[in-house]
């Protein structure tokens, strides 16, 4: 499964275009966010895909969750956000 961590400046086309092309490839694709900035993109490259992906057929669900991730021994709680078909 891929994954593609969004930043608060990753760009919400280019982010809704990986997303599309992840889940017309593999099936799924798996979003990881740190901090409001970056889930507020990623919240909307995931409306901007599932309207790409509606057009190829594709119905897709979003289910996050909560992980936390070790920085050089520092722990950081981010979401993970997994798209897969319906």
């Amino acid at each position: 499964m891929d994954l593609i961590k969004v930043s608060s400046q990753s760009r919400t086309a280019s982010v809704a275009g990986a997303i599309a092309g992840s889940v017309r490839a593999n099936g799924r694709v798996e979003i990881q966010t740190i901090g409001a900035g970056s889930l507020n993109q990623a919240m909307k490259a995931l409306v901007l895909a599932r309207g790409y992906l509606k057009d190829d057929g594709f119905d897709v669900v979003y289910i996050p969750e909560f992980v936390d991730l070790d920085f050089d021994g520092r722990l950081v709680t981010a979401i993970k956000i997994i798209v897969e078909p319906r």
